[in-house]
């Protein structure tokens, strides 16, 4: 009877397959990887999905092993995290872009901004910086092109003399009714039932741009089975699919 028991659980783990542990943030990151399950099923793994609701600790956790790879970030965000952390994570592909935005509560348009109005912009030095590119593409502000990652410190021309107020990514759509305007990645305005396409007042455009979101594996795991498999079953017609009738032009496939 022992061994019918024990070979019986044997069974049950050879067809549930080997177990994959992935961080997403929520919106659109853990969607897009619950249409990859059941291609990895068939691959012969199982998808355990972990949200966070922000962009660090996914990185912390798969630095200290508790995460076999993570979706929620792109590559000059992580080439920042490194650097400044020590950690040695890479990405493997690219699997969609999120045209950063500018959403109001107040305002319709730039032209309503009024002297000495409040902007909220992200906080880690990768989005701020891209932030304050998009205010500074359409007029708002002109900054120092020669600084890499720039900050507010780094405007050289206010005309309006706007007032930046630097909030953690996750706050930021909490933030609208505080400030005039806010600018936020859209995997948080989503999250928080903000269109980047519809909702937004300006937006990122997909022209020649760098911050596709990656999926990421330690180091020495990018040419792993596990790496080979996720890369199989995200990067698929299924998904781009989804990706362009779930959300309609929000949220745009890379590949």
């Amino acid at each position: 009877m022992k061994k019918i028991l024990l070979s019986s659980l044997v069974l049950a783990s050879v067809l549930m397959g080997e177990k994959i542990v992935i961080g997403a943030t929520p919106v659109p990151h853990a969607e897009i990887l619950e249409v990859a399950k059941a291609s990895l099923q068939s691959q012969g793994y199982e998808l355990e999905i972990k949200v966070f609701n922000d962009y660090v600790l996914p990185n912390k956790a798969l630095a200290d092993k508790d995460l076999d790879a993570n979706f929620m970030q792109h590559e000059p965000y992580l080439r920042e995290f490194n650097a400044m952390n020590g950690t040695r994570l890479e990405p493997v592909f690219g699997v969609h872009l999120e045209p950063m935005g500018a959403y109001s509560k107040s305002i319709k348009s730039l032209a309503e901004l009024k002297d000495g109005d409040k902007i909220a912009i992200p906080n880690d030095p990768t989005n701020e910086s891209r932030a304050l590119d998009l205010l500074a593409k359409n007029g708002l502000i002109e900054l120092d092109t020669k600084v890499k990652l720039r900050t507010p410190m780094d405007i050289t021309k206010n005309p309006k003399n706007l007032k930046f107020v630097e909030l953690e990514g996750a706050t930021l759509p909490r933030a609208l009714d505080e400030v005039s305007l806010a600018v936020i990645n859209s995997n948080f305005a989503l999250n928080a039932n903000l269109n980047p396409k519809s909702d937004s007042i300006i937006s990122e455009d997909g022209i020649n741009n760098p911050y596709s979101n990656i999926v990421v594996v330690r180091a020495d795991e990018v040419y792993g089975k596990k790496a080979n498999a996720l890369k199989n079953a995200i990067l698929s017609d299924e998904v781009k699919k989804f990706i362009n009738e779930k959300y309609k032009g929000a949220v745009i496939p890379s590949f």
